[in-house]
């Protein structure tokens, strides 16, 4: 499911009166709440998951063009931990 999907399945679930446009910005909404939680912390949506900050350690890794080893800097990312209700659902 893409985006455009999504918003679909959003303007479906809130009825018809919606229109895509609404629906487009409170998906937008939503997605923006959540980017802006996880740059404080973890973002937990009972009966779907958490968004947590994760960090990587600095690696060596090797360039797939060249083949030579390089270092890979520490960095962060997000990591999506399902609950249970939604695992049961899959």
């Amino acid at each position: 499911m893409n985006k455009a999907e999504l918003v679909e399945a959003v303007q479906a679930n809130l009825g018809g009166d919606t229109s895509k446009r609404a629906a487009g910005d409170a998906l937008d909404a939503v997605l923006g709440a959540i980017a802006k939680g996880v740059k404080k912390g973890n973002v937990q949506i009972i009966g779907f998951g958490t968004f947590k900050v994760a960090s990587r350690k600095a690696r060596m890794g090797r360039n797939p063009k060249t083949g030579e080893s390089m270092k890979i800097k520490a960095s962060k990312t997000v990591r999506f931990v399902p609950s249970a209700a939604l695992k049961e659902s899959v």
